[in-house]
């Protein structure tokens, strides 16, 4: 076995590799958990509180 099947073996196994974390990535069963965590980062801001005319502070 030469250094050109070494390295022809490496790049198959990189890209199934790399084929299979975007395939895990998109999912569908993944989707709502992404957007969860997508979206975590607002959960705790306030919201601006409203004086009693309506308008915000």
């Amino acid at each position: 076995m030469d250094i050109s099947m070494i390295h022809t073996i490496w790049t198959i196994v990189l890209f199934v590799s790399f084929a299979g974390v975007v395939w895990w990535a998109f999912g569908k069963n993944r989707k709502a958990r992404f957007e969860e965590d997508a979206n975590m980062i607002f959960a705790d801001e306030q919201r601006p509180e409203a004086d009693p005319k309506g308008e915000t502070k």
